[in-house]
């Protein structure tokens, strides 16, 4: 009997917050500036981390350089993290004067940057910055052509020391692609209704803009650089922790930037646990009960199939939390697939949760305690 409580509690508990997740989502209006009048006097310094994305960085600065917005109002800093491949020639490929490649092997030691390479490159990058507005993406991503304009609008009005934007997965391919696309999706929803909310802090270092002023005043990632990940998140609370009235996430099209989902089960495996590994050095622990109370819910099915052997009733209750699980999601997520214009891909979400619940509780508990692979690096 005690057993039935506490499933029925934390089926509760999941309704409840997908509720609130749903609210805030739906409360937050989306952001649709008039671009023609929007006031171009701000100077913006885009900030590319990056480490071995060859691949990748000449569509990244490519769209970068076709952004609407005066020229002579920002810089692209691409911070080159000791690259073991051509990045450094493909940036210097791109004859284009706004660009300047920083290799910060050039400025701070090995050992320095040792626990938290990306934290040093972006505080480098800070460092040398001349814009008023820093913007921080990936080197994998491509954002759209009203970006940097939409963000500065956005700025400007409501006087933003910090912004989180929209990031999306294009270019699925497989069943694979397509999981992590949903599940990507999720946690923008989850972002921007936790944000909007004031429920807590969350955001993507592939869009993320905040004040050079504010990021200074609030001693950049000291305090927080302990940790490889967090560059993003760990960030975003000290600047919410000075300034609670002015952290936001832009819901706005013209706002997003997309990237590509992972290549293969070993390198998804390592991003998610990467992104595990922040949530119990959140000294915002309104997200870090949040996050315990998910991953209860989720192992709750993993030792529901496994009681299921003894006695199959356990399996005819995973079956049922199952179905009840994913409409609930459903009811949250089909608004933000709305958005984003990926409802097409709704049609996959059911029997992804045979990949995402595994996933969910596997790398939860991996990240305690094991180390997982970044750009050729083995980080805790």
């Amino acid at each position: 009997m005690i057993v039935l409580y506490v499933l029925i509690l934390l089926a509760l508990f999941y309704g409840v917050l997908m509720g609130i997740y749903w609210y805030g989502w739906n409360h937050l209006k989306e952001y649709d500036p008039d671009l023609q009048h929007v006031h171009e006097d701000v100077y913006v310094s885009v900030i590319i981390p990056a480490r071995n994305e060859a691949e990748h960085i000449q569509s990244c600065l490519h769209a970068i350089c076709r952004q609407h917005y005066p020229p002579d109002k920002m810089e692209i800093l691409v911070m080159d993290d000791d690259s073991t491949d051509d990045t450094a020639q493909r940036v210097q490929e791109i004859k284009d004067p706004r660009i300047r490649i920083l290799h910060v092997n050039d400025y701070i030691s090995h050992e320095s940057r040792q626990r938290a390479p990306k934290k040093k490159a972006i505080e480098l990058g800070v460092a040398h910055a001349r814009g008023e507005l820093i913007i921080t993406t990936d080197a994998d991503c491509v954002a759209e052509p009203d970006w940097i304009k939409t963000i500065v609008s956005f700025y400007r009005q409501y006087h933003a020391v910090c912004m989180a934007g929209p990031v999306i997965y294009a270019n699925e391919k497989s069943f694979f692609d397509i999981f992590q696309s949903l599940d990507f999706m999720t946690m923008q929803g989850i972002t921007a209704a936790t944000d909007h909310l004031r429920i807590g802090t969350m955001c993507n270092g592939a869009n993320l803009a905040y004040s050079r002023k504010a990021f200074n005043e609030v001693d950049g990632f000291t305090g927080i650089d302990g940790l490889a990940s967090g560059d993003d998140m760990l960030l975003m609370y000290k600047l919410y922790c000075a300034y609670p009235d002015r952290v936001f996430y832009v819901k706005s099209r013209k706002a997003i930037v997309k990237t590509s989902p992972v290549k293969g089960l070993k390198a998804f495996w390592h991003q998610r646990v990467r992104w595990a590994s922040k949530a119990g050095k959140f000294d915002d622990k309104r997200l870090t009960w949040v996050l315990a109370g998910v991953y209860c819910w989720n192992l709750t099915f993993c030792l529901l199939f496994f009681a299921g052997f003894f006695h199959t009733r356990w399996w005819l209750w995973a079956l049922g939390l199952l179905v009840y699980k994913t409409v609930v999601e459903l009811c949250f997520l089909i608004p933000v697939a709305a958005f984003f214009q990926k409802k097409h891909l709704l049609w996959y979400f059911f029997p992804g949760q045979f990949l995402h619940i595994p996933y969910i509780v596997s790398t939860g508990l991996w990240s305690l305690w094991s180390q997982y692979q970044w750009k050729d690096r083995k980080l805790k």
